[in-house]
């Protein structure tokens, strides 16, 4: 089960609903978003390998094996507003502190559906994880395939509850051609289901191929890694 508290008036308001991640991520995935509400939702883990942090607009979510009203009562003891609280670095220490999990940075989680057609791109399937961007999906994903083109590599998934994942990787010296934005394009239309994007908020260059190939941005995401 899950858990909701509304953080600004401080008292102890819960309601519980029968939800998972993933429900929250497939309705997001359909532009239904937790509602505004200022509030926290309390889900457990999809899996032992995943747990953090969900951000949506004026409701966070955390996904942790804990006891929510710990949960709770650290982003009440947070100091900076309820909002922003989840994505506090006190109150993501405190969790890494309980958890004896490691954090990488916060991202920004973007999302397209499925795209008809076959890629443009010339891809050849790759096999083992003997590229740098293959091996780190093998360590945070299943289900990893992985395709090289001239330039570049594609990389699909199964992440966080499940959902199906992308990442590329675009050598240096073929960048500011475009090809980056053709390899997510080519993504989609190897999917036949939703796609996420974990980008992190400073990598400007990646966000724009993204949104240009039509992903939108939905949240923020901080997992939570075991140490």
């Amino acid at each position: 089960m899950s858990a909701s508290v509304g953080l600004p008036v401080g008292g102890d308001s819960r309601s519980t609903v029968a939800e998972t991640l993933r429900d929250i991520l497939d309705a997001a995935a359909r532009g239904v978003f937790p509602p505004p509400d200022g509030r926290t939702t309390v889900v457990p883990q999809p899996s032992p390998r995943d747990a953090g942090v969900l951000a949506f607009t004026a409701h966070a979510v955390v996904f942790v094996d804990e006891d929510p009203r710990w949960v709770y009562d650290t982003l009440r003891a947070t100091p900076t507003d309820a909002l922003s609280a989840p994505m506090n670095a006190r109150f993501l220490a405190a969790l890494m502190d309980r958890t004896g999990r490691e954090h990488e940075t916060i991202d920004a989680l973007l999302v397209a559906g499925p795209l008809p057609g076959r890629p443009e791109l010339p891809l050849t399937e790759l096999t083992g994880p003997g590229h740098s961007r293959v091996a780190y999906a093998h360590g945070r994903r299943d289900e990893v395939r992985a395709w090289a083109t001239e330039g570049g590599v594609l990389v699909l998934g199964r992440g966080v509850a499940g959902r199906l994942e992308v990442s590329v990787e675009v050598d240096e010296g073929v960048r500011r051609r475009g090809l980056g934005r053709a390899l997510v394009t080519a993504a989609r239309q190897l999917a036949d289901e939703p796609l996420w994007a974990q980008v992190a908020p400073g990598n400007a260059r990646s966000t724009r191929a993204f949104q240009a190939a039509g992903y939108v941005p939905v949240g923020a995401e901080a997992l939570l890694l075991k140490a």
